[in-house]
């Protein structure tokens, strides 16, 4: 099957930076998109980032400027570097991947574990 694993969250003062790294494995037959949302406590999960595959990244406006995803096709991987950081950035990031199983037809999301990302004023 296919799992998600994700890293570089952590505790950061306002205008540090943090990278956080995803990579998937499994079966994986094509990716059609990746990306990271982000949910803190008392609100909806949201779109911060996404790469469709072989298309520009999209970004929220609330990050724009600030942040920036990249792929790492060959390794499955997605990263998304955080710079200026603000207080109202704390939450926790999950990695997002929208991709086809080895052998199938069908398209699933598939979700990290989610890693805590604290800005502090």
């Amino acid at each position: 099957q296919v799992q998600l694993v994700e890293s570089g969250g952590g505790l950061v003062q306002a205008g540090g930076s943090l990278r956080l790294s995803c990579a998937a494995s499994g079966s994986i037959g094509s990716v059609n998109a990746m990306g990271w949302y982000r949910q803190a406590p008392g609100k909806q999960r949201e779109l911060v980032a996404t790469m469709p595959n072989g298309r520009t990244s999209m970004y929220a406006d609330s990050v724009k400027g600030r942040f920036t995803i990249s792929r790492d096709n060959v390794a499955n991987m997605v990263h998304l570097q955080m710079n200026s950081l603000k207080p109202e950035d704390t939450a926790v990031y999950y990695c997002n991947a929208d991709l086809r199983i080895r052998g199938r037809l069908d398209r699933q999301i598939y979700w990290g574990q989610g890693t805590q990302v604290t800005v502090s004023s």
